[in-house]
C-alpha cells in the first residue's frame, strides 16, 4: 500500500498526500500530448493536486517515492523534447513505459486531434529508439465498427501500422468498442451522428482469427484490454497494462520498485544465466473493471481535459468542456491541477 507524506503546498498549507511508487500518467487524459509541461512543473514541485471525478473532492499526490511512471498517449511526441519529461525521469533515475495509442481511423475522421497518421508513426519509432523496443507499448484501441468500418477493414488498418512497426516493439494490445456499456461513449457518437454498431461474438472471433494470420509475419505478443472473451486459442492474452511482469523483466535492478511489488531476484544460481524470480503476493488492483489486469498504481489525470476529441471518447462528456478545461490550463498551466484551479 502506498505510504502518506506531508507536502507544502504552493500556497503555504501544510496538507497530507498519497505517496505512491507506481505512477499512472494517465487513463483519464493524454498527459504527454497536451498537459507535459504541466507534469513536468507539478514533480519539481514534489506533488500535484487531483480532484475526485465522482464526489469532486481534491486529494494530494506527492512524487517523493514514484520510481516508474506509465505514460498513456496518442501524441507523445513531447516526451522526446530536450530537457522534457524523459530526460528529468532519468536524471532523477525514474522508470518509464508507454501505452502508445496508435490508431488509423483518419479516412473516418473518429480522431479529429491528433496528427496524421504518417508522423505518429515516425514519433513510436523515435521513442522506441529512445527507450527500448520494450517499453513502447503498441496498442491499437478501441476497435471500433461503424456503417463503413468492417472487419476486414480493420483488419486492413492494423496490417499496415504493424508492417512498420515492426522491429520497434515486441506488444500489440487491443479492445472491441463496448458502446452500449459505456453511456458517455454512447452518447458522444450519436451526438456526431456516427453509425456504430456493437461486436458481435463472430465480429470478435473473426477478427482474432485475422490477428492470429497477420502476427505470423511481425512475432508480437498480442493481448487484449480488459475484455472478457477467451481468444487464447489465437494466441492473444489477457493484458496487464501496468505489468509487473514487464517491470520486472525491464526495471529489476530497482530496488525500492521489486521490494515495492513484493518480488525477490535470486542470481545465485551457478547453473544458470537467468536469474530466479519470486513473487511473494499478488498486487492486481481490485479498484479497475472485473476483467482489468492491471497491478495497482495511482492515476493522476482528470477527466474532460482531453483535446484529441475522439467520437468514440469515454473520459470527455463533451468537446466542448474538454477545450474550455484544456484552455484553463493554458491561463494557469503550472498550478496544482490539470485544470489549474
Amino acid at each position: 500500500m502506498d505510504k502518506k507524506v506531508h507536502v507544502i503546498r504552493d500556497n503555504g498549507e501544510g496538507v497530507e498526500a498519497t505517496a505512491p511508487i507506481i505512477v499512472s500518467a494517465s487513463r483519464s487524459t493524454d498527459i504527454p500530448g497536451f498537459y507535459s509541461d504541466w507534469f513536468l512543473s507539478r514533480l519539481k514541485k514534489g506533488y500535484s493536486a487531483w480532484t475526485n471525478p465522482f464526489n469532486g473532492v481534491k486529494s494530494f499526490v506527492s512524487y517523493q517515492n514514484t520510481r516508474l511512471i506509465v505514460f498513456w498517449s496518442k501524441n507523445p511526441r513531447r516526451l522526446l523534447d530536450a530537457d522534457g519529461l524523459l530526460d528529468y525521469l532519468d536524471s532523477k533515475r525514474i522508470n518509464c513505459y508507454v501505452q502508445y495509442t496508435l490508431n488509423d481511423y483518419e479516412d473516418e475522421g473518429l480522431e479529429q486531434g491528433v496528427p496524421p497518421i504518417i508522423e505518429r508513426i515516425e514519433t513510436f519509432k523515435r521513442l522506441a529508439r529512445r527507450l527500448g523496443v520494450g517499453k513502447v507499448i503498441w496498442r491499437f484501441d478501441p476497435l471500433i465498427l461503424t456503417d463503413s468500418i468492417t472487419v476486414n477493414v480493420l483488419l486492413d488498418k492494423v496490417k499496415r501500422i504493424g508492417d512498420q512497426l515492426k522491429g520497434y516493439t515486441e506488444k500489440l494490445v487491443f479492445s472491441y468498442a463496448d458502446i452500449d456499456s459505456y453511456r458517455k461513449v454512447k452518447a458522444n457518437l450519436e451526438a456526431s451522428c456516427i453509425n456504430y454498431r456493437n461486436f458481435t461474438e463472430q465480429d470478435m472471433l473473426e477478427f482474432a482469427k485475422g490477428i492470429q494470420q497477420l502476427n505470423k509475419a511481425w512475432g508480437y505478443t498480442i493481448a487484449t484490454c480488459g475484455e472478457k472473451i477467451d481468444i487464447s486459442r489465437f494466441g492473444i492474452e489477457h493484458n496487464k497494462c501496468v505489468d509487473d511482469d514487464l517491470m520486472i523483466k525491464y526495471f529489476s535492478d530497482d530496488e525500492a520498485l521489486m521490494d515495492y511489488l513484493g518480488v525477490e531476484i535470486r542470481r545465485d544460481d551457478l547453473f544458470s544465466t537467468e536469474p530466479t524470480i519470486i513473487k511473494h503476493k499478488t498486487n492486481k488492483d481490485k479498484g479497475q473493471r472485473a476483467f482489468c489486469g492491471c497491478i495497482a498504481s495511482k492515476d493522476i489525470g482528470e477527466y474532460n481535459t482531453c483535446a484529441h476529441l475522439c467520437e468514440y471518447c469515454y473520459a470527455n462528456a463533451s468537446k466542448k468542456i474538454a477545450l474550455r478545461n484544456l484552455e484553463r490550463n493554458r491561463q494557469n498551466p503550472y498550478g496544482e491541477t490539470i485544470t489549474g484551479e
